[in-house]
Order: structure tokens, then C-alpha cells, then sequence
């Protein structure tokens, strides 16, 4: 009996579920003339065909005939594969000698079908690209079993002739075990940064963690955080020695469209993107974007996660080296800001549709040629504020990269969409980090309307994290700079809006007498130039510091002003907020009956927001009535699902 599959490999983790998959598809077949067909797929490097010669090894016993091998890339030439070679080497593995074999591929079909039929065979088909290349190698018989290894879905197979298994990267916690199964070494314990360093670096791939592991029983001598500086650079010049034929491969089997967003992904600001990201790089329309993302897909040259998809950091790497050697400066200049300008105004758009008309400072971004806007789902404000939270780490992304190359205007007009973001999502360390870089953009823009908003947003930032200090210095500047503005109707709200931004600066240092004359001042400042939105939100940060003074009836009377106007002007975000407010000082006037529905509403709108800070802070308070109204098990329930947002919060933080 012929058996081509190699002897196991010493270590190898997870695929249970695929393995489970496998198994049982095998045990419920039940075909006639067609076998079985496994489909293995995923990156290079993913373990793909070690997956398929451990399901080989297990099934053996169930196909007693033999278990053949072909690798098509062996075989392949100028990208393609001749399917009549591929044939003669599975018959000669069937005992048919080379003079015996039939010279076309008709003939070469029949004489494969003739010994297939009726045995129980493994036939093994090692980096397929498409189904053309896999169909004519299928054995025939029923009782035989086929499985296929390829970079990408064989998408051109028919649909239902194949059990998919496609291979997703490690995950973190696979990968470290893999680790410490290929080298045995006490640094992994003692310098755990350096781990998490290289298990980013070998993104899940195994075939790049046995290359680090034998880095590191080479180099014993060396801390963790060295060798990892010295393999990230040999891997980033040179790749990944055994996979890197197969990119290269795959790389060039591309079109112009699809090699071309190959060569620009790694300029995508953030971890993962959209088909529509990627529409905006290329820069030649959604139609173009998407066939270039299946090609690229289908070659085995991104990782898709659901509606995102990401380019693992060995792929980018590799992308990197083929825009260097295959592209230009210009290309990769003209996409990022094509992209930088993209997400500007789609954060532009978001923040219009999720705050309603707000003070902003930025012009209107303009329509991007090539690059179609995203519709936001249903149009709904709470469609807005999710794409901002999904498009997070670009957009603060983005900012950088508008730094970076000079676009100074895009820079700092980024930190307005951020801002409406911030409020519901407050992630402060890159949002600091976003808005310093904005402040940097603005002086080199020299605008000072610009600089007076961006100081005022970081020193919220600032002061939510505790930091008062740095919070007062950001607005005294923005202060100096609002008094050097002019007496038109936006420069005039720039300056109530630093004095709003005081007050409650204030009011989180606990001085709400300050805070109190504060929100008036901006109040009466906003009055005058028949500002309707910062009346608004003045009455409504002024009903807050009179409700924290003890004045609760002029408090209740100004949040409930407060969340009329909200709603009439459908401010969903401060209607909800002053009706949280409005609920913890009817609290206070021992009237819980009329605080219950305001809390209820104040949770709908932060879960319609996907605010979960908002969402917490309503269930703590909405537990503290329901244990002043005796009802301990509501308390718990609501307590419960607050520290279960915390601990989510705290995850996603860390």
C-alpha cells in the first residue's frame, strides 16, 4: 500500500474544531461515485498542510488502499499548473510506470479513473489555487476521500461539493503553547513583555513561531527583548523563509488592480479595515475595490474577519517589501491621503448625522474621487455613532498619518469627529494622543480657532483622568488664544465654549460656585448671539451644578428645560443625560416614582448609542433607587450588569 505523508511533526496545537468537523463529515458520508472532499484554507504559514497530513495519519485505517500526495506548486510554471503531470504522479504512486502512461489528459483522466474506482484511497492536493486544478485530481470513487490545502476558498468549486475548513491564525493563547512546546526556555516565564512582542511579531502564523523558536534555542545567551529586535528585523527584510516562495507566488499571480491594493494595504490607518477603506486606497471605485479584495482573498493574501479584514504583521511586512521593489513613492503618497481626506469626511458625515449641527471649526470635506461615502445603515444617529466606534483606531490613525505627511487642515479637523466619539466612548490614552497631535497640526496650520477647540477637548481628556492641573493649563491657553479672535458669530461661541469647558473643569474639582457662574456666563454668552444648542447644553450643565449646590428646585426646573429643548431639537445624547440628571434630583426630592421612567429612558438611549460608560454609570444609579424602594434583587440585577460593562471596559482597555 503506497502512503506519501511524512512522519508527524514533534508539537502541534488547537484545530480541535476543525479536526471534530472533519471527523465527523467522514463518519456521515455517504456517497456513491463522488468522494469525500476536505477543503483546507488560510494563510500561508497557517499549517494548512500539516492539518491535512494529521487528518491523514488519523483516517488511514478507514481508507486501507493507500494515501497519495501531490504537491501542485511542485508542478507549477509561470503561475499554472499542467494537470496532466499531476496526473502521472498520482498513477505512478498507483504502480502505473511512466511508459504505461497515457500522453493527454483525457486519456491520463480515464486511466486515473480506472484505478481509483471502486478503492478506498487519501488522495492529499497540496496548494491548489483553483478548483480547475483539483476537479480532474478528484479519485472516483465514493469511498475515497480527498483533501485539498489552498492559500485562499476555492470559491470556483461547486457549492456542497466540498466540507470547508478554512485555518484562522492562532490565536494568542495557542500560540504561546506552541511556543513553549517547540523551546522549553525559562525566559518565556521571566520576561513576558518580550513573549507578547513575539507572538505579535509571528502573527499566529506556526510556521513563523518554529522560526523564532529556533532563534531562540540558537541565541540562549540573549534577553527575549534583543533577540525579538533581531528577528523582527530579519523578518521584516527578508520574511519568512518558508513561506515567503509562496506570497511571492501568490503576489505575482495578481492583476494590476488587486497587486496594486496589495502593495497599499499596510498604509490603512488601524488594525483591520472595510471593503470601503479599501475602496478608498485604490481609489478606483467600490466595483474595482471589490474584485481586487476576492482576488486577494482567494490568493491567500488577507486574513478576513467577518465584515473586516486584516493583513497579519508578516503579510504586511511583505507587502511592504513588493511596494518597495514593485511601486513608487508617488502611488503610495497620492492613496494615504486619498485616505486621510476619505476618512475625514466620513467622520464628518458620522458626526453630523450622530451630534445634529454643532459648533465645528473644519469646512465640509468634500466628495473623494474614486472613493464612494458609506451609508451609515438606516440613517439613524445610533448607525453613526457605531461606525465611529468601529472605525476608532483608523480615525485616530488617520490623524497621525495626516501629520506625517504635512496635511495639517485634515490633521486637526480629524479631532472634531473624534470629540462627538470621545463623549460616548471616552478611551482617553489614544484620544490624548490624538488630540496633542491636532494641537501640533493647528500651530503648524496657524489656526487659531482651531487651536482654541483642540486645547479645550484635550483638557477634558485631562481632567477625566484626573489630571487637573494639565487640564487648567490646556484651557488658560485656549483662553489667551479665544481672546485674540474676532466678534464674528463662530468666534464669539469658541469663547462661551472655553468658558463652559471651565465650569466644568470645576465642577470636577468639586468648586460647583465656580462651575455654577461658569455655565451662566456661557449661558448668557450664547443667549446673545441666539445660539439655540449652546443655550441648550448651558442650562443643562447649569441645572447640574445647582443640583450638586442643594438648589433642587431651580435645578429640576432647568434640567427639565433642558430635555425638552434636547428633544426638540433631537439631541438624543444630552436628552438623555439631562433626563439622568433630572432623575437624581427627583431622587433627592424623595419622588422615585418620577425618577424610574427618566432612568429607563436615559439606559435606552445610551444602549441605542452603544455608549456603554453612559450605560454603566444609569445602571448604578437606576440600583441605588431600586434598593431605596426595597427591591434588593432588581439592585443586583442592575449592579451585575454594570460591573459586567466595567470588566468588559477594563478588557478591552488592557
Amino acid at each position: 500500500m503506497v502512503y506519501q505523508v511524512p512522519p508527524e511533526t514533534a508539537h502541534f496545537v488547537d484545530r480541535e474544531d476543525e479536526q471534530a468537523r472533519a471527523f465527523r463529515a467522514v463518519s456521515e458520508w455517504k456517497g456513491a461515485s463522488r468522494p469525500l472532499c476536505l477543503a483546507l484554507s488560510g494563510l500561508g504559514g497557517t499549517g494548512k498542510t500539516e492539518l491535512a497530513y494529521r487528518l491523514a495519519r488519523t483516517l488511514r485505517d478507514r481508507y486501507p488502499d493507500g494515501v497519495l500526495h501531490v504537491d501542485l506548486d511542485d508542478l507549477r510554471r509561470d503561475g499554472a499548473v499542467e494537470v496532466t503531470d499531476a496526473l502521472g504522479q498520482l498513477l505512478a504512486a498507483l504502480d502505473i510506470e511512466g511508459r504505461w502512461l497515457d500522453r493527454t489528459l483525457r486519456d491520463r483522466s480515464r486511466q486515473y479513473w480506472d484505478r481509483t474506482d471502486g478503492r478506498r484511497l487519501i488522495v492529499l492536493i497540496d496548494n491548489a489555487r483553483t478548483a480547475a486544478e483539483v476537479v480532474p485530481l478528484l479519485p472516483a470513487s465514493g469511498d475515497s476521500l480527498a483533501i485539498v490545502a489552498s492559500h485562499g476558498p476555492l470559491y470556483d468549486l461547486e457549492s456542497g461539493s466540498a466540507v470547508e475548513l478554512p485555518l484562522a491564525p492562532l490565536t494568542d493563547r495557542d500560540a504561546a503553547e506552541l511556543l513553549r512546546l517547540i523551546v522549553d526556555d525559562p525566559r518565556l516565564v521571566e520576561e513576558p513583555e518580550a513573549v507578547g512582542g513575539l507572538l505579535r511579531l509571528c502573527s499566529g502564523l506556526p510556521a513563523a513561531l518554529r522560526v523564532a523558536g529556533q532563534w531562540m534555542r540558537r541565541h540562549r545567551r540573549r534577553p527575549l527583548a534583543r533577540l525579538l529586535a533581531e528577528l523582527d528585523a530579519e523578518l521584516t527584510d527578508r520574511g519568512l523563509p518558508m513561506v515567503e516562495a509562496v506570497w511571492d507566488a501568490a503576489y505575482r499571480s495578481l492583476d494590476a488592480n488587486a497587486a496594486l491594493l496589495y502593495r497599499l494595504v499596510p498604509l490603512l490607518p488601524g488594525g483591520s479595515f472595510t471593503a470601503e477603506g479599501a475602496a478608498a486606497l485604490l481609489g478606483r471605485g467600490r466595483e474595482a475595490a471589490d474584485d481586487a479584495l476576492d482576488a486577494l482573498e482567494t490568493a491567500g493574501l488577507l486574513d478576513p474577519r467577518g465584515q473586516r479584514t486584516r493583513l497579519p504583521d508578516l503579510l504586511r511586512a511583505h507587502a511592504e517589501r513588493r511596494a518597495r521593489e514593485d511601486g513608487d513613492e508617488g502611488e503610495r503618497r497620492a492613496a494615504a491621503t486619498r485616505v486621510v481626506r476619505w476618512y475625514l469626511r466620513q467622520g464628518q458625515r458620522a458626526d453630523l448625522l450622530a451630534a445634529g449641527p454643532r459648533l465645528t471649526v473644519a469646512a465640509p470635506a468634500g466628495p473623494v474621487p474614486g472613493a464612494p461615502d458609506v451609508e451609515f445603515g438606516a440613517g439613524r444617529p445610533s448607525d453613526a455613532h457605531r461606525w465611529l466606534e468601529a472605525e476608532r483606531h483608523a480615525l485616530h490613525g488617520s490623524v497621525a498619518l495626516a501629520l506625517r505627511l504635512g496635511l495639517h487642515a485634515e490633521c486637526w479637523a480629524l479631532g472634531e469627529p473624534l470629540w462627538t466619539h470621545f463623549l460616548d466612548h471616552p478611551h482617553h490614552a489614544e484620544t490624548a494622543e490624538s488630540f496633542g497631535l491636532a494641537i501640533e497640526a493647528a500651530q503648524r496650520d496657524e489656526h487659531p480657532p482651531a487651536l482654541v477647540r483642540m486645547r479645550s477637548q484635550l483638557a477634558r481628556v485631562h481632567w477625566e483622568r484626573g489630571e487637573f492641573e494639565e487640564a487648567a493649563a490646556q484651557l488658560t491657553q485656549a483662553q489667551a488664544t479665544a481672546a485674540l479672535l474676532g466678534e464674528g458669530e463662530r468666534d464669539r461661541k469658541l469663547a462661551a465654549s472655553v468658558v463652559e469647558f471651565r465650569g466644568t473643569l470645576h465642577g470636577r474639582r468639586g468648586d460647583w460656585q465656580s462651575a455654577a457662574a461658569d455655565f451662566a456666563e456661557a449661558r448668557r454668552a450664547h443667549r446673545a448671539i441666539d445660539n439655540a444648542y449652546g443655550v441648550l447644553l448651558g442650562t443643562y450643565r447649569l441645572g447640574e451644578a445647582l443640583a450638586a449646590l442643594g438648589e433642587l428646585g431651580r435645578a429640576e426646573e432647568l434640567l427639565v428645560q433642558a430635555r425638552a429643548g434636547a428633544e426638540e431639537q433631537r439631541r438624543e445624547r444630552i436628552a438623555a443625560r439631562a433626563a439622568f440628571a433630572l432623575a437624581g434630583v427627583l431622587r433627592r426630592l424623595d419622588r422615585p416614582a418620577e425618577a424610574r421612567p427618566l432612568y429607563e429612558a436615559a439606559l435606552a438611549a445610551a444602549r441605542a448609542r452603544g455608549a456603554d460608560w453612559d450605560e454603566a454609570r444609569v445602571l448604578r444609579a437606576y440600583a441605588d433607587l431600586a434598593d431605596e424602594q426595597g427591591e434588593a434583587t432588581e439592585a443586583a440585577r442592575l449592579r451585575a450588569a454594570a460591573e459586567a460593562i466595567e470588566e468588559r471596559r477594563g478588557a478591552a482597555a488592557g
